[in-house]
Protein backbone atom coordinates (compact mmCIF):
# COMPACT_ATOMS: atom_id res chain seq x y z
CA UNK A 1 0.00 0.00 0.00
CA UNK A 2 2.73 2.50 0.93
CA UNK A 3 4.61 1.65 -2.23
CA UNK A 4 1.52 2.43 -4.29
CA UNK A 5 1.14 5.78 -2.53
CA UNK A 6 4.79 6.60 -3.10
CA UNK A 7 4.41 5.90 -6.80
CA UNK A 8 1.16 7.91 -7.03
CA UNK A 9 2.35 10.83 -4.89
CA UNK A 10 4.38 12.60 -7.58
CA UNK A 11 1.31 12.74 -9.81
CA UNK A 12 -0.87 14.20 -7.08
CA UNK A 13 0.76 17.59 -7.50
CA UNK A 14 -0.66 17.74 -11.00
CA UNK A 15 -4.22 17.69 -9.63
CA UNK A 16 -5.47 21.25 -9.61
CA UNK A 17 -8.78 22.49 -8.32
CA UNK A 18 -10.60 24.30 -11.13
CA UNK A 19 -11.05 27.24 -8.74
CA UNK A 20 -7.30 27.80 -8.94
CA UNK A 21 -7.27 28.10 -12.72
CA UNK A 22 -7.68 31.42 -14.47
CA UNK A 23 -11.16 31.75 -15.89
CA UNK A 24 -10.92 34.02 -18.89
CA UNK A 25 -14.26 35.37 -20.03
CA UNK A 26 -14.01 35.93 -23.77
CA UNK A 27 -14.93 39.54 -24.55
CA UNK A 28 -15.72 40.18 -20.87
CA UNK A 29 -14.64 43.45 -19.26
CA UNK A 30 -14.54 43.63 -15.44
CA UNK A 31 -14.97 47.43 -15.34
CA UNK A 32 -18.09 47.23 -17.51
CA UNK A 33 -19.24 44.33 -15.32
CA UNK A 34 -19.11 46.46 -12.19
CA UNK A 35 -21.12 49.16 -13.98
CA UNK A 36 -23.74 46.56 -14.96
CA UNK A 37 -23.88 45.25 -11.38
CA UNK A 38 -24.51 48.78 -10.15
CA UNK A 39 -27.16 49.59 -12.76
CA UNK A 40 -29.08 46.29 -12.48
CA UNK A 41 -29.04 46.36 -8.67
CA UNK A 42 -27.27 43.11 -7.81
CA UNK A 43 -26.13 44.68 -4.53
CA UNK A 44 -29.73 44.88 -3.35
CA UNK A 45 -29.37 41.17 -2.53
CA UNK A 46 -25.60 40.51 -2.65
CA UNK A 47 -22.90 42.28 -0.65
CA UNK A 48 -20.66 43.24 -3.54
CA UNK A 49 -17.06 44.48 -3.42
CA UNK A 50 -16.82 47.77 -5.29
CA UNK A 51 -20.41 48.74 -4.45
CA UNK A 52 -20.72 50.87 -1.32
CA UNK A 53 -24.51 50.86 -1.18
CA UNK A 54 -26.73 48.99 -0.90
CA UNK A 55 -25.13 46.14 1.03
CA UNK A 56 -27.50 43.28 0.36
CA UNK A 57 -27.68 40.50 2.89
CA UNK A 58 -30.39 38.24 1.52
CA UNK A 59 -28.03 36.44 -0.87
CA UNK A 60 -24.39 35.38 -0.73
CA UNK A 61 -21.50 37.80 -0.26
CA UNK A 62 -19.64 38.01 -3.57
CA UNK A 63 -16.21 38.69 -2.02
CA UNK A 64 -13.84 35.93 -3.09
CA UNK A 65 -16.20 34.68 -5.81
CA UNK A 66 -13.36 34.13 -8.27
CA UNK A 67 -11.75 31.55 -5.97
CA UNK A 68 -14.89 29.48 -5.44
CA UNK A 69 -15.23 26.13 -7.18
CA UNK A 70 -19.05 26.23 -7.25
CA UNK A 71 -21.83 28.64 -8.13
CA UNK A 72 -24.49 28.69 -5.40
CA UNK A 73 -22.93 25.49 -4.04
CA UNK A 74 -24.45 23.51 -6.92
CA UNK A 75 -22.88 24.24 -10.28
CA UNK A 76 -19.28 24.27 -11.53
CA UNK A 77 -17.89 27.79 -11.44
CA UNK A 78 -16.93 28.08 -15.09
CA UNK A 79 -17.48 31.03 -17.45
CA UNK A 80 -20.14 29.47 -19.66
CA UNK A 81 -22.14 28.20 -16.69
CA UNK A 82 -21.80 31.50 -14.82
CA UNK A 83 -22.95 33.51 -17.84
CA UNK A 84 -26.05 31.34 -18.17
CA UNK A 85 -26.63 31.57 -14.39
CA UNK A 86 -26.45 35.36 -14.42
CA UNK A 87 -29.09 35.59 -17.15
CA UNK A 88 -31.50 32.86 -16.02
CA UNK A 89 -30.51 31.10 -12.78
CA UNK A 90 -33.86 29.28 -12.40
CA UNK A 91 -33.29 27.48 -15.71
CA UNK A 92 -30.21 25.86 -14.17
CA UNK A 93 -31.59 25.44 -10.63
CA UNK A 94 -35.37 25.74 -10.35
CA UNK A 95 -35.10 25.94 -6.54
CA UNK A 96 -32.87 29.00 -6.49
CA UNK A 97 -34.06 32.29 -5.02
CA UNK A 98 -32.11 34.20 -7.68
CA UNK A 99 -34.49 35.55 -10.30
CA UNK A 100 -33.84 35.75 -14.03
CA UNK A 101 -31.95 38.98 -14.67
CA UNK A 102 -32.47 41.45 -17.52
CA UNK A 103 -28.96 40.97 -18.94
CA UNK A 104 -27.73 40.54 -22.48
CA UNK A 105 -25.05 37.94 -23.22
CA UNK A 106 -22.46 40.73 -23.41
CA UNK A 107 -23.52 42.17 -20.06
CA UNK A 108 -23.45 38.73 -18.44
CA UNK A 109 -19.90 38.16 -19.77
CA UNK A 110 -18.84 41.50 -18.31
CA UNK A 111 -20.40 40.68 -14.93
CA UNK A 112 -18.72 37.26 -14.98
CA UNK A 113 -15.36 38.90 -15.73
CA UNK A 114 -15.87 41.22 -12.75
CA UNK A 115 -16.89 38.34 -10.45
CA UNK A 116 -13.79 36.36 -11.46
CA UNK A 117 -11.65 39.37 -10.53
CA UNK A 118 -12.89 38.94 -6.94
CA UNK A 119 -10.45 36.22 -5.95
CA UNK A 120 -9.81 37.18 -2.33
CA UNK A 121 -12.19 37.37 0.64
Amino acid sequence: MLAALAVAAPGLGACVDKADLPRPVVQGDPARGLAVIQSVGCAACHKTPGVAWPEGRTAGDLAGFGARPMIAGRLPNQPDVLTRWLIDAPSLDPGTAMPPMPLTQAQARDVAAYLYSLDED
